[in-house]
């Protein structure tokens, strides 16, 4: 590995690994570096989406210590508490131990313990008959795995088109809002110029993502005196660090945004050079209303978008280099009026109802705050433009001499996808750094290799055409682009369980898989035959409206039978989930197996250059349990799939480590991108080697590639690069990629509502489309907001993550439950006092779905129109290994439980997902809430309770203290001096 070009590293001297790393002897006896292990191995961590490297320390066969890899490209030898608490995780008392068969009802939690070979005969023999008759009754969902290469290419070759990972109710809002905008997003696909930014916008940024690269970026920002701006209701974690804390309003990101915009417009300060040269900005746009064509790009004869140039005074291609093209006028193109997409953006924005003086009460937000902000923008993006002394080619041959950037980057996270207006509040951050010209450049956001992509990217949802014993023609997720890619049948109904790709939510990117048990219990679009999850939480803390969804889960018909026939489910833990299970197949922990963390997937890129990484077996299951991952490819090969069995009908992979050596999505292009080819002297694409994994282990459990100078910035137009993606396989040709800022698959929709086209909406559905489906982003209250009495309900309610803890599977490790075991409502002081309310009272947290009672604490970083608290801390009775007294179960409290999954019923009566119109994200946080002082007797702990779950056979009681470590103490002691 190349130390010297792992740009943005933290890898001042005295933070690489020391020769020695023993104390050295001060005489008094005591020794300061006993030996800890018997060997290190160097994985990758899983208790976070991070996916930092880890070294693993082995005594005995038992992990000893965990901390991090200081050679690692994504931490550096970071690690927080949740990696290093880790060990905890893999010795949980929740830990499964054998394949469970349901004996008693669903959800008690009454099982007997199967062996494997039983277990898949029962999953194979319903799983079968599904395929040779409707592979539609299969529905496949998958929670915050690592693997959705390999989950979803299964679904695929099974024929089910009803396969969603847990993107749908955590970020695909962020990740949609980005690739139809700039061929990328924030969250885990980009990141900060950390090295040259001087001003970064955080929005909606909590600690639980991506969390150590943020770390060591923020502190190299503050280390350098450079300006943090955090827009978030909460001020936690990194909000609480921020220079500047903008305290806003839940929801109203967008507008403020739009605020900004409007000041830069008024003001003149946007790169124009910019926009000319890698967005749609100047490509000209038809207006005429009522016209089939109305809003497309007006177009050549080989359907090349045109621009018009403003010198010569005629149209010409929007990608002619040698031209001068307007970005504003009205202009006659084939009789028709058409405009540039600038001009629609300046008409838009510049309207007073996006003025600070407009927007500020709204967002919370002072005028004056707003007008500063961006006039802060516009002296760091212009006055303070940067240069850099490499010499770079474009992609139509132009050498640049230098490479130039503007120092302001921007960040964002679920508190603005998690709205149902998210979709175009990210499209709104968008179009504001785009704007400044910092998207890539030297100072900016930059993009983490395989992105950019086309905007947005080619891959189509496959799943029109279901047929028994029939692979899709495609992969279950991908990207439409008018209505003719949506998956709806004639009629104009959903072809998916969740309604993905349909008119509910046409840019449904992750699928729905907040929707699944309702549609599935409700058999709407129809009904399924088998549920099958993986590692998610639906139970509980992972679905919306949790009482109703309990009740969904074991519902039966008037005969008796589920509503929802059969459960599989897998899990390496007893959550609130298994319960409710009819097969359970039990996962191993994320130290007893492989696992890929790939380029086709998730990867750990970073701006400098490509990498993925592996996990490894460091330690063997003491348990009857089996990775998921090589379960699925057993499953593949008894069920016959194509692709998992050889033309003899034989297993074409051992296992899931053999799956990652050998598989090929494509030709020389497999799950990992290193050490390719027979010798592994390959990078991105080459034939199989066998040796792969080896050399992956022997490189620390990683491999990344560093660009060369002139390959790091403008990756959409940067010929070097582009040359780079296309031989790797990111991209399929080496072609600029233009940024969106007015989508014109968004207004291809709007045409069919509008009747035109071969697919058009049902009648009820036009109004929703045509409002929604708009090619420029624009803000519009979140839902709730217009169903409920907002005097009757006047506090917004979020959760957020704790940067100790992720999903459920903190807060059941004994470490870090000692840090939080119960979870408060936070509440502004001045909240508090307006309704007589003191510190650590009990309080009921009401909204229209329902209530749920916590303790509140008084805090002042915090809107004070919000309320909040964190996530996933409270559990059900039973679960997790928890003893009964435990105080996650009798005081922390879940606000999923008065969460609607469900709008309010519209004129025409339906009702939809309580998610946003475009792409079917959650809307976690559009919840109106009131909060009511309980009763004496009332106090003292929380509410709802439910039936608490019987344990499995052979499961062993929770223990009074959980405690770890001791037996090597003794060991050591015992060995003497």
């Amino acid at each position: 590995m190349n130390h010297r070009t792992l740009r943005g590293a933290n890898s001042a001297p005295s933070q690489r690994p020391l020769a020695d790393t023993r104390a050295p002897d001060e005489g008094d006896g005591v020794d300061t570096s006993p030996d800890v292990s018997d060997s290190i191995a160097k994985t990758t961590c899983y208790m976070c989406a991070c996916r930092c490297g880890i070294d693993v320390h082995i005594k005995d066969g038992k992990v000893r210590y965990i901390n991090g890899n200081k050679d690692h490209p994504l931490n550096r030898g970071v690690l927080c508490g949740k990696g290093s608490a880790g060990i905890m995780q893999h010795y949980s008392p929740a830990r499964l131990k054998k394949p469970l068969l349901r004996t008693g009802p669903r959800g008690s939690g009454e099982f007997r313990e199967i062996e494997w070979e039983e277990a898949f005969s029962i999953a194979t023999e319903r799983l079968s008959r599904i395929r040779q008759t409707d592979p539609k009754k299969l529905a496949f969902f998958t929670g915050r795995d690592q693997s959705q290469s390999l989950t979803g290419w299964w679904a695929s070759q099974f024929g089910t088109p009803n396969f969603a990972a847990h993107g749908g109710f955590c970020s695909v809002n962020m990740a949609a809002g980005g690739l139809y905008t700039i061929g990328g997003s924030f969250w885990e696909f980009g990141e900060p110029d950390w090295d040259n930014t001087r001003y970064l916008m955080l929005f909606g940024v909590a600690e639980d993502h991506d969390s150590n690269p943020i770390k060591i970026g923020l502190g190299k920002l503050k280390a350098r005196g450079a300006k943090v701006v955090s827009i978030n209701p909460c001020r936690t974690g990194y909000n609480a660090i921020a220079d500047d804390w903008i305290g806003i309003r839940p929801g109203t990101d967008g507008l403020f945004v739009f605020a900004l915009v409007h000041e830069l417009l008024k003001a003149g300060r946007v790169d124009l050079d910019y926009l000319l040269r890698y967005t749609n900005a100047h490509v000209l746009v038809i207006q005429e209303s009522g016209a089939a064509d109305d809003g497309l790009f007006a177009r050549d004869s080989d359907g090349n978008p045109l621009a018009w140039d403003r010198a010569a005074k005629v149209p010409i291609s929007a990608t002619d280099t040698d031209a001068k093209p307007a970005l504003t006028g009205n202009f006659q193109v084939d009789g028709h009026r058409c405009v540039p997409v600038f001009q629609l953006i300046a008409d838009r924005y510049l309207q007073e109802s996006y003025s600070p003086d407009a927007v500020a009460e709204r967002c919370g937000v002072p005028a004056d705050t707003i007008r500063r902000i961006a006039a802060e923008l516009a002296h760091v993006a212009f006055d303070q433009a940067i240069e850099l002394p490499v010499a770079w080619t474009d992609w139509a041959g132009r050498r640049h001499e230098t490479i130039q950037g503007r120092p302001v980057s921007m960040h964002a996270m679920r508190g603005i996808s998690a709205h149902s207006n998210g979709f175009h509040s990210c499209r709104a951050i968008h179009l504001l750094q785009v704007l400044l010209g910092t998207v890539d450049v030297p100072g900016g956001f930059r993009f983490k290799p395989p992105y950019p992509r086309s905007a947005p990217p080619e891959l189509k949802p496959a799943g029109k055409d279901v047929r028994p014993m029939t692979p899709l023609e495609g992969m279950p997720l991908g990207f439409v682009c008018g209505p003719d890619d949506l998956l709806v049948d004639d009629h104009g109904a959903p072809i998916r369980i969740d309604k993905a790709y349909s008119w509910d939510s046409p840019l449904a990117a992750h699928g729905l898989m907040h929707t699944v048990i309702r549609n599935a219990w409700a058999g709407d679009p129809y009904k399924i035959d088998t549920l099958m999850m993986y590692m998610s939480n639906m139970a509980w803390n992972s679905s919306m409206n949790t009482v109703e969804t309990i009740a969904m889960l074991t519902d039966s018909d008037e005969a008796g039978n589920y509503k929802i026939p059969f459960i599989i489910y897998s899990d390496a833990y007893y959550s609130e989930t298994v319960p409710f299970a009819d097969l359970v197949l039990p996962d191993t922990t994320y130290l007893e197996r492989h696992d890929c963390i790939s380029l086709l997937d998730r990867p750990i890129s970073h701006a400098d250059g490509p990498g993925d990484a592996i996990r490894h077996p460091v330690v063997e299951p003491d348990r009857d349990v089996r990775p998921f991952q090589s379960v699925l490819i057993e499953l593949g090969v008894q069920l016959g799939l194509p692709g998992f069995v050889d033309d003899d009908g034989s297993a074409k992979y051992r296992d899931y480590a053999d799956y990652i050596v050998n598989h090929e999505r494509s030709p020389g292009i497999g799950p990992l991108a290193g050490w390719r080819g027979k010798d592994g002297a390959s990078i991105g694409k080459g034939e199989a080697n066998p040796d792969q994994l080896q050399r992956y282990i022997d490189n620390g459990g990683f491999w990344h590639h560093d660009f060369a100078d002139d390959q790091r910035y403008y990756k959409m137009a940067n010929r070097s690069y582009l040359d780079f993606a296309e031989n790797m396989g990111f991209i399929p040709k080496a072609e600029p990629i233009v940024f969106q800022l007015y989508s014109e698959p968004m207004q291809r929709f709007r045409l069919a509502a509008r009747g035109h086209g071969r697919v058009r909406p049902p009648e009820a559905e036009r109004s929703r489309i045509e409002t929604y489906m708009d090619p420029l982003p624009f803000w519009y209250a979140p839902f709730e907001e217009a169903a409920v009495d907002l005097e009757k309900y006047p506090l917004h309610a979020l959760t957020q993550r704790p940067m100790h803890m992720y999903h459920s599977w903190g807060s059941q490790n004994a470490w870090l439950r000692q840090i939080t075991s119960q979870n408060r409502l936070f509440v502004h002081n001045r909240t508090a006092a307006g309704i007589g309310l003191a510190d650590e009272d009990w309080v009921w947290i009401e909204s229209i779905n329902g209530r749920v009672k916590g303790q509140i604490k008084l805090v002042d970083g915090v809107n004070p129109d919000t309320v909040w608290t964190w996530n996933a801390i409270g559990k059900r009775r039973g679960s997790w290994g928890l003893k009964d007294d435990a105080a996650e179960s009798n005081r922390g409290f879940l606000l999923n439980h008065i969460i609607g999954d469900q709008t309010s019923a519209d004129a025409n009566g339906k009702r939809y997902s309580n998610s946003d119109p475009v792409t079917g994200q959650a809307a976690w946080f559009d919840l109106r809430v009131r909060i009511v002082k309980c009763a004496a007797e009332e106090a003292g702990f929380t509410e709802p309770q439910f039936e608490r779950f019987r344990q499995p056979p052979r499961f062993e009681p929770s223990p009074d203290k959980l405690s770890f470590g001791t037996e090597f103490r003794r060991e050591r002691e015992a060995a003497g001096p």
